[in-house]
């Protein structure tokens, strides 16, 4: 049986198992249009992971709701994925098919909020995907965008993950286990890891940002679905170190290996990363 639970504040009521959150703290302020399409775009020039299109959609773009809602379409992708891979195991192309997709939805939204205090909201109707020629990541476009300006890491938190999780990557992760068996933990650790990704990747290219981009994504693994899904540290100022408790099955493509955050790495090599980690900081003063 589902249980409901009311935070301190009075503010989130929160489901249990997939903690949606049913109602959100009074609304913030709504930013203008033009101000967070220029957050999106600058966002979107810091790298391919956070780049969004807006506009209107042309020929050869689809619905993302196609692939939570049309098993063939989804079959395709990860059987594109899988020829890509080199792999005849579906659950290595799903997974990593889930994962890409699981970044491309977060990072731009990530992205606004840390670099310009803008909450974005993503609509899954207006939401759009195109296929590409190598499989993954595929491009996403939207035709509107609205966004709040929210700069507290916990309120940010709270609506961006009800924006992601239960409008987009709940119903992808059911479809992608209709389709292929594969553990619904993988899944939701591909997000935490790809969250972690996020912050390095930001981290590089906005280094001084470094700090709130650890503060956002350490609430973000704190709710629902992505509680429990890893560790995210900084061993040296600027380093974000993440290990995640479950792996997603790269290592079993053609020429697959285990990923840096990976739970089955060893030991050794985690403690290594993150010396080198210590020492790189270090050389940089």
């Amino acid at each position: 049986m589902r249980t409901r639970g009311l935070d301190q504040t009075g503010g989130v009521m929160m489901d249990q198992r997939s903690s949606r959150p049913t109602r959100l703290h009074a609304d913030p302020p709504p930013a203008p249009p033009s101000a967070v399409f220029h957050a999106v775009a600058d966002v979107s020039s810091m790298g391919d992971r956070f780049e969004l299109g807006i506009g209107r959609v042309e020929a050869g773009w689809r619905p993302f709701t196609d692939l939570f809602t049309d098993a063939g379409v989804l079959g395709q992708r990860i059987g594109d994925v899988a020829e890509r891979l080199g792999t005849a195991e579906a659950r290595v192309a799903a997974s990593i098919l889930f994962q890409k997709l699981a970044s491309r939805l977060c990072s731009p939204l990530f992205g606004a909020a840390v670099v310009h205090g803008l909450l974005v909201e993503l609509v899954p109707g207006r939401v759009h995907w195109r296929p590409t020629p190598d499989g993954v990541p595929p491009p996403l476009r939207t035709t509107d965008l609205a966004g709040w300006e929210i700069r507290d890491p916990a309120r940010t938190a709270e609506r961006m993950y009800h924006t992601v999780v239960p409008g987009l990557l709940e119903p992808l992760a059911e479809a992608v286990q209709g389709v292929v068996k594969i553990a619904p933990g993988l899944l939701w650790g591909n997000v935490a890891s790809s969250l972690a990704g996020t912050v390095r990747a930001l981290a590089r290219v906005r280094p001084e940002l470094t700090g709130a981009a650890l503060a956002l994504a350490r609430e973000l693994l704190d709710l629902g679905l992505l509680r429990d899904k890893g560790e995210l540290a900084e061993p040296a100022p600027g380093h974000p170190f993440f290990v995640r408790r479950s792996c997603c099955l790269y290592y079993r493509a053609r020429d697959g290996r285990k990923c840096g955050d990976c739970a089955l790495e060893d030991p050794g090599a985690l403690r290594d990363r993150w010396t080198r980690a210590v020492w790189e900081s270090r050389g940089a003063r």
